[in-house]
């Protein structure tokens, strides 16, 4: 191309946001698309009065080479820090302390934190729900939901999970199907403020029975507000029995729950919030990478696409841009 190329990335995840990074050092033009306010997806930190929580990504560790590599930027730039919580483990024989030594990193202050520093210089359209792709000489063109055009651009990167880029991927049979046929499962986050700090030596609880599958003390992350600040996360299968439940109930539930799993009374919250994850993780691993129809200029990353860590997110979105440059 004579032109500086112009690719769209839809979905402003980690996956987005890593191709993005990896095109922009390349010195395309980038631009992101995200349905949401802002970027992150499952990077999402709610903040309040009472300080903040992480309602989607807990924690992510480093395994992959070149992601470890990364990692350690992110911490030279204060993006991240390590997090050491006193680490439990509940099933049906009880609580008990975990031996997992894994090296674990979260945002700083908070998870978003990470999403707004890879976003970097990268044009972001926030509050943009793109529905369909038109291809018109040899360039793409997004329409949102508001029938509204967007490019043309010359390729495009779709970041968004399989059932939301199933519909744009119409026509592409070789990335429609891989699309079609997998799924993600669903996820009910809750957080919660206590009125006093809880007798409990644990700061996060791997759950291996009953509805919840994590519980994390937030003020045991680096740099949060030290109020009595808890994210309750439940099992997928119980999410899928509960979907439409009232997020008042959906609390009293999870909070019951965490009662048990800590064997101790919780106070009634000073502050409670429910959040539904319809998309909240992978139903199968698979090791596609990213997908690819380099000849029609479009291409498709995700965690849905290699497993469902925050690692293979962006080593999916690094591999979809690897593909983009190498027709360039």
């Amino acid at each position: 191309m004579s032109h500086t190329p112009r690719v769209a990335i839809i979905g402003a995840g980690m996956s987005g946001l890593s191709a993005a990074s990896k095109l922009r050092e390349a010195g395309v033009q980038v631009t992101l698309f995200d349905k949401s306010r802002g970027s992150g997806g499952r990077m999402s930190s709610k903040r309040t009065d009472f300080g903040t929580f992480d309602m989607g990504t807990q924690y992510f560790t480093a395994r992959d080479p070149g992601f470890a590599a990364a990692a350690a930027s992110w911490a030279d730039a204060g993006l991240i820090s390590t997090w050491q919580p006193r680490l439990f483990r509940y099933d049906e024989k009880g609580l008990i302390p975990s031996d997992d030594s894994q090296q674990r990193f979260v945002g700083t202050p908070r998870m978003t934190a990470l999403s707004r520093g890879l976003l970097a210089s990268s044009e972001l359209v926030s509050g943009t729900r793109i529905e369909r792709l038109e291809r018109q000489a040899q360039q793409w063109h997004l329409v949102d939901s508001q029938q509204t055009l967007h490019g043309p651009y010359d390729q495009v990167i779709v970041a968004v999970p399989p059932a939301q880029a199933a519909p744009l991927l119409a026509g592409v049979a070789n990335l429609v199907a891989p699309a079609s046929n997998s799924s993600m499962e669903p996820g009910w986050a809750v957080a919660i403020t206590l009125p006093q700090k809880l007798d409990s030596s644990a700061d996060a609880v791997f759950v291996r029975s009953g509805p919840l599958d994590w519980i994390a003390r937030e003020a045991s992350k680096p740099g949060r507000a030290n109020s009595e600040n808890w994210v309750l996360q439940s099992t997928p299968a119980w999410a899928e029995a509960h979907l439409d439940d009232d997020p008042a109930q959906i609390v009293d539930a999870l909070v019951a729950a965490m009662g048990e799993v800590l064997g101790i009374h919780i106070p009634t919250p000073v502050f409670q919030q429910a959040h539904r994850w319809l998309y909240a993780r992978p139903a199968a691993d698979c090791e596609w990478g990213a997908l690819a129809a380099p000849e029609q200029g479009i291409y498709v990353c995700g965690d849905w696409c290699l497993g469902g860590r925050l690692e293979a997110a962006w080593v999916s979105g690094q591999q979809a841009a690897n593909a983009v440059l190498s027709v360039q």
